[in-house]
């Protein structure tokens, strides 16, 4: 069976695979589409359930997700300011990718452990 990814192997700006990577790549891009699965969060609600990540990354990552368009950004005019955050429907198409990406990774650990 031949792999429709082997063609892009020396195509790396143009390789499908590098660019999902980059869009859900990074140290907690995943944690935050993890937590958002379970619907609109404020950014302190966000912080709370990542207690490790700080708010200038928590902030980056964020941007990020909204620019490629996988989290949707809603801002409240009121006073004091509120957004919340949400998997737009363009990122939930994610998340097929993130449970077989789960699968993976657990069949891994397993498979390292009895190694």
């Amino acid at each position: 069976m031949r792999y429709l990814w082997r063609c892009y192997m020396h195509q790396n700006d143009n390789c499908p695979i590098a660019t999902t990577l980059d869009v859900i790549g990074g140290k907690w891009k995943v944690h935050i589409l993890c937590v958002l699965m379970d619907g609109k969060m404020r950014t302190n609600e966000i912080r709370r359930e990542i207690p490790n990540i700080t708010q200038k990354v928590l902030t980056q990552q964020l941007r990020q997700l909204e620019a490629d368009g996988i989290i949707h950004r809603t801002v409240y005019q009121e006073v004091p300011p509120k957004v919340e955050y949400t998997i737009s429907e363009y990122g939930k198409s994610l998340m097929q990718i993130m449970n077989e990406l789960f699968e993976w990774g657990k069949d891994h650990q397993l498979k390292r452990l009895h190694d």
